[in-house]
């Protein structure tokens, strides 16, 4: 019973609504916006839980390792359930937020367009040939839309532009080299599929190398937001980058979906989670 439970949280994508979430609350409490916190949290969470019911209801896929896919072909009303809900609520949200128009059509679009290569149509389908920056893709998307988006559409800010900037730039860097991750477990599907990517093309060495210089990028601009930062919120973002260099020779070898879906996807949001329980304790 249990586990069919957290099977259901974590496929049916609540649970990376909620990672989802975290991250949107780190970036309010590091940048001190002034935000329709409500609104755009269900926003976020409604938008995330339709993009991948989305995604996964257009994803057959392989069931090597796959508990994921093998729950999705049981439970495909469920997902174009939590596709209409999420669609639902998304535009009621997202009404409310008409007044910041251009930013979150961005967002909508950059949405769409990563799960648009699976839709069967001619039209989507070539864009499986020249998705070879869709890791990259993907980490601007969850950057774009936890990070930067808040903060350009947030009626006051404590920080500057800058910092924001920065604390942008960490995030893409993390969730790129986790990215990395997924997509090197992936990679020999995605060329039997025929989907090109960076790290489809790379060589071993140089993709260790790229993994690690995106957690040496994050670090250094974690490092920048020092003077805008209390000491332990700073520790919180160098620890989550210290965990994920750590875990890559784990992920590399353990290809289970609870390690993927659970614990890396779960990572995006570990420093946002170390910060929560910061405050929680009363910020000692």
């Amino acid at each position: 019973m249990f586990r069919g439970f957290f099977n259901f949280l974590l496929f049916s994508s609540i649970y990376i609504a909620l990672v989802a979430l975290l991250m949107v609350w780190e970036t309010e409490e590091i940048l001190g916006l002034a935000l329709d916190k409500n609104t755009y949290f269900g926003f976020v969470f409604f938008s995330t839980i339709c993009s991948y019911n989305f995604h996964w209801y257009l994803t057959p896929g392989s069931e090597k390792y796959s508990e994921r896919i093998l729950w999705g072909q049981r439970q495909r009303r469920l997902q174009l359930m939590g596709c209409f809900i999420g669609l639902m609520g998304a535009a009621w949200y997202g009404l409310q937020l008409i007044h910041h128009w251009l930013p979150l059509s961005g967002a909508v679009l950059l949405t769409f367009l990563y799960s648009a290569p699976k839709v069967p149509h001619a039209t989507f389908r070539w864009l499986k040939k020249i998705a070879i920056g869709k890791t990259i893709f993907l980490a601007f998307v969850w950057m774009y839309v936890t990070t930067l988006l808040p903060y350009l559409i947030a009626d006051t800010a404590k920080v500057t532009f800058l910092d924001a900037a920065f604390l942008s730039i960490y995030r893409f860097f993390i969730i790129y080299a986790i990215c990395i991750l997924f997509d090197h477990r992936d990679r020999e599907e995605d060329r039997a599929e025929g989907i090109r990517s960076l790290i489809t093309s790379l060589e071993e060495p140089h993709l260790n190398k790229l993994y690690y210089a995106s957690l040496i990028i994050a670090a250094l601009f974690a490092i920048a937001l020092a003077p805008v930062l209390p000491l332990f919120v700073l520790f919180s973002l160098l620890a989550a980058v210290a965990v994920v260099w750590s875990v890559k020779n784990y992920a590399q070898t353990h290809h289970s979906d609870y390690v993927y879906y659970f614990q890396l996807d779960g990572l995006m949001a570990f420093s946002a989670l170390i910060h929560l329980l910061w405050r929680l304790a009363g910020g000692i």
